[in-house]
């Protein structure tokens, strides 16, 4: 996901993907403890995305 298309979401279209992927990571890191996840370099890029997600909201909203 690209910083320049998350600046076209709204803030609410935002915080709906911030969720979505608080969900993702945590599915991510329940599967890597149970020993069922196969990509385990998706973990950082959900995180980096997240972060991005949060920086645009804050940019919005401030």
């Amino acid at each position: 996901m690209k910083a320049n298309e998350l600046k076209e979401l709204g803030i609410e279209e935002l915080q709906a993907k911030e969720q979505e992927l608080q969900q993702e990571l945590f599915n991510l890191r329940f599967q890597l403890h149970t020993g069922h996840l196969e990509n385990t370099a998706r973990i950082p890029q959900v995180k980096k995305d997240i972060a991005r997600v949060k920086t645009v909201l804050t940019a919005k909203q401030g």
